[in-house]
């Protein structure tokens, strides 16, 4: 069986399995390695730790002589970053003198998989079957382990069978159990179950820890009555014990059957199998965390009777349990216990009493308070107060907590502030760091910055220490203030008091720099995160270069990821992205390119992302054919493009007249079972209708709706739009209508398209009626619209056609149509103003003759429906003289 190239189903997987004393382990005991051996390994820890790493330096090259396996295993188990560990473990490879073996191969599957690193550990896999290392039974059970504990199931299944297959290891039972133990979290009964008969028939003993993991994978599944049967068989063979019972029981309260749950731990004390200490605090632990709290202090009880004495952190989980349920009495009842037994309670125990009891009333923290008071000595008298403190916290009166705090350094309480009538009555005892850390915290959670700026202050006047965790909250809430120079201060400040910043000091200046788009002081910081070994977060140096594209600084952009790169970092391909999408939006299409060519050069592999936006600029630029080219490449590159790269790829073909080759692409989406999306089916439909091919578009229009795709307003008028452009406006308003039934409002062009589409089939009526509800739904087109002169035409044909000039005087009359100019002809208006000369006499009815004449002319030519000659028009409203005047209507002349 081959090692499979990806994941399948991962899980995590535990590793709680005891290793057999009889059986080999996966490493030798390094604690007897020679000195010197351990001291080339500190020095390649050194070397491979400090920034920037260099493969040539020439220490590194003397050191490469000294490489044995015990010195690679040394190095490995004593890195810190898994990074840099597994550079090392690449680095080591590349020396000819050096092979590794079976003990630096688990080395560094130990590393990967407690960085859940799946894919380094699965080349890592492959590697050490390819290089056919010979192992112990114990040493691949390690690896598996490794592979199971990061839900590599399939991986852990593969490597035993290849490792056979190859003759690199003979299986025994201990390798077996192993990888039941991997499997048995991933509730993969066929598995578990095949490979247990597969043991049996090479005649492997089961034992323990072979039905251990049998009962988990049971229990994991829900197989309840498997897990039973497994349990059963165990216990009948004299197994069980209580890290057995446990699984069991623990999965009753998964289920919910905590009442089962405590009955089978019942029905075991009566078998005489007894829990150790360990598992009554898991199933304690488990029973609140179900919130049954009772059935926890019933075991609780038992695990005293059974002589064991619970230490505090089982005191916090009940006390938090019974808090949680606001069963104070219970709690105070646990907590004089506890008193009794001489354990001490800690901050954890204090705060969920004070907090719950507080969520009571003044009378109920009261009653606690002197419960507790007198029976502690000052320093815990301090942690009541802290305990008091944080509670007015979180509970969001941090003023309350000023005043207290006020208080405790000596200034007093005023009488006006409501403070807890028990802490007026007591001496007040001075606050240490925590004090002051709390109140602080809580005002920057609060954006109170400069009052805990304030209190910061007074806290080192105070006494109080400043620690490293403090100043850094305080740097990240005047970063996130954009005040720049005093988080530069801070950070001075912080130094000089002993402190090294950490990676997240840096990174909140860093931020700051990169949100107010300060390139060169950006690269500053990141020159001494270098000084540091810190690295910039990728969240910010992304921001910069995003938001410096977004104002038109690209090539600013693509400098600042050239500086980044310079000083030692590569930054993510997502910035490189931006840049990519900022070039291309500024018409740089080969500039972009350039930097995607350089992307690849420095070791990344563009994404999907990447591609899609080079292939969105080159169609822009209509360079199809490279946009095709690329696309090409993404598959010869192992990339799946995304129904967005399809999407693209298409509309470009489509806007370069190339639908034949647009639908192609359609095909091969089918063929790949990528479904199309809208967008899709809208873009080519657009294009097969500007193609002038309407027959097409309805079956692909029709096949969108089979595939059980809904058609988006966007899609609809596109589609009704298209028709109309081909002719077809008696199948584009059964569509029309369709939309308006989904409640789907169409923009205005669409009516105008169909209004047009209509006169040009000579369909009068069927363009009024478009027309008509356009008005109604006030959907005419601006002034500054295109589609404004269409619809002057428009209404000025239907003025002139028998069967709908009477409807648009109609509506003229009834102002429902506005200020579309009817005609600009300026022949008209001079013979206008020559006409109304002729009518300037010193006679009253002459002059309002003209009035009329000029009114009506007005009034009529905004509505765009009088065609007769001007001088015809006066002549008629003249010679008519106060007839016309009254048929008008005397408000329409005003």
């Amino acid at each position: 069986m081959a090692l499979p190239g990806t994941i399948k189903n991962p899980q995590n997987l535990c590793n709680s399995l005891k290793p057999i004393c009889k059986h080999l382990l996966f490493a030798r005991n390094i604690s007897n390695i020679p000195s010197d051996e351990s001291t080339v390994a500190n020095d390649l820890i050194s070397i491979f730790t400090k920034q920037p790493f260099s493969p040539e330096n020439p220490e590194l090259q003397s050191l490469a002589g000294m490489l044995n396996t015990g010195v690679v295993e040394t190095a490995l188990k004593g890195f810190r970053s898994w990074k840099a560990a597994h550079k090392f473990f690449i680095w080591a490879s590349n020396q000819w003198a050096f092979r590794h073996n079976v003990y630096t191969y688990n080395a560094m599957a130990s590393v990967l998989s407690r960085a859940r690193q799946n894919a380094p550990l699965r080349a890592l896999t492959a590697e050490v079957v390819n290089s056919r290392c010979s192992m112990s039974p114990g040493a691949l059970g390690f690896l598996v382990r490794c592979l199971g504990s990061v839900g590599m199931v399939d991986e852990a299944n593969a490597l035993f069978d290849e490792v056979r297959k190859k003759g690199l290891c003979v299986h025994n039972d201990y390798s077996y159990n192993c990888l039941l133990e991997a499997v048995s979290r991933s509730g993969r009964v066929d598995l578990v179950e095949m490979r247990l008969k597969e043991m049996r028939d090479q005649g492997w003993e089961y034992d323990k820890y072979t039905l251990t993991p049998v009962l988990k994978v049971y229990c994991n599944a829900g197989r309840f009555d498997k897990a039973l049967d497994a349990f059963n068989e165990i216990f009948d063979r004299g197994w069980a014990d209580a890290h057995v019972l446990s699984v069991l029981v623990l999965s009753f309260c998964k289920w919910g059957e905590v009442d089962k749950a405590f009955e089978l731990v019942e029905t075991m004390e009566d078998r005489d199998v007894r829990l150790n200490e360990k598992t009554f605090c898991v199933l304690i632990h488990g029973f609140v965390k179900e919130s049954r709290v009772d059935k926890a202090l019933q075991l609780f009880h038992k695990m005293q009777q059974s002589g064991f004495v619970p230490d505090v952190s089982l005191y916090d989980v009940l006390i938090g349990g019974l808090c949680m349920n606001k069963e104070h009495e219970k709690a105070l009842c646990l907590y004089s216990e506890m008193k009794n037994l001489k354990v001490k309670p800690d901050i954890g125990v204090i705060s969920k009493l004070i907090s719950s009891f507080s969520e009571g009333g003044e009378g109920e923290l009261t009653r606690l308070l002197e419960e507790i008071y007198d029976d502690i000595g000052v320093e815990d008298k301090v942690l009541v107060y802290n305990s008091f403190l944080n509670s007015l916290v979180n509970t969001g009166s941090i003023g309350k907590a000023c005043q207290l705090l006020s208080a405790m350094m000596g200034i007093g309480l005023d009488e006006d502030v409501e403070i807890n009538k028990f802490f007026r009555d007591k001496e007040m005892v001075a606050p240490n760091a925590n004090s002051f850390t709390t109140v602080i915290n809580g005002l920057l959670k609060a954006n109170k910055l400069d009052l805990a700026l304030s209190l910061f202050v007074e806290m080192a006047q105070f006494g109080c220490k400043q620690e490293l965790q403090l100043y850094n909250n305080i740097i990240d809430g005047l970063c996130n203030s954009n005040r720049l120079e005093e988080s530069y201060k801070l950070l001075r400040q912080m130094e000089e008091s002993g402190f090294e910043p950490t990676q997240f000091s840096h990174n909140c200046i860093f931020g700051c720099l990169c949100r107010k788009k300060d390139v060169s002081g950006a690269i500053d910081m990141i020159k001494k995160m270098r000084v540091y070994g810190h690295e910039p977060w990728i969240k910010h140096s992304t921001l910069l270069v995003k938001e410096l594209c977004k104002n038109g600084k690209t090539l600013e952009a693509c400098k600042f990821l050239a500086d980044m790169v310079q000083e030692g970092f590569r930054p993510d391909i997502i910035a490189y992205s931006a840049c990519l999408d900022g070039l291309v939006k500024n018409g740089e299409i080969d500039a972009a390119f350039k930097l995607f060519q350089d992307i690849s050069a420095l070791g990344f592999c563009p994404d999907v992302l990447a591609h899609n936006i080079m292939i969105k600029g080159l169609c822009k630029a209509q360079r199809i054919a490279e946009a095709r080219h690329l696309f090409n490449e993404m598959e010869t590159k192992g990339l799946v493009p995304s129904v967005i790269t399809y999407n693209l790829l298409i509309d470009g073909f489509c806007k370069n007249g190339q639908i034949d080759e647009a639908m192609l692409y359609l095909s091969s989406m089918f063929g790949k079972e990528k479904e199309p999306n809208v967008i899709t089916y809208t873009t080519l439909i657009n294009g097969l209708c500007n193609a002038g091919r309407p027959d097409d578009a309805i079956l692909l229009w029709d096949k969108m709706v089979e595939k059980k795709c809904d058609p988006s307003r966007v899609a609809f008028m596109a589609f009704i739009h298209g028709l109309c452009k081909c002719g077809r406006p008696n199948s584009a308003l059964v569509h029309f209508h369709e939309m308006e039934k989904r409640k789907m409002e169409p923009d205005s062009f669409v009516y105008v398209a169909l209004v047009s589409a209509f006169l040009a089939d000579l369909n009068f009526v069927s363009a009024y009626e478009i027309l008509k509800e356009m008005v109604d739904k006030e959907k005419l087109p601006d002034p500054h619209d295109k589609n404004y002169t269409i619809v002057r035409v428009a209404v000025s044909k239907l003025s002139e056609n028998a069967q709908t000039s009477s409807s648009i005087t109609s509506l003229i009359r009834q102002g429902s149509l506005p200020t579309i100019l009817y005609s600009d002809n300026r022949d008209d208006i001079t013979s206008f103003r020559i006409k109304l000369e002729s009518f300037h006499t010193p006679g009253l009815a002459d002059a309002g003759c003209a009035a009329v004449a000029l009114l009506y002319f007005l009034r009529q030519s905004f509505f765009g429906t009088v065609r007769r000659p001007v001088r015809i028009l006066c002549q008629e409203i003249c010679s008519g003289g106060s007839k016309v005047e009254l048929k008008m209507g005397r408000q329409q002349l005003e």
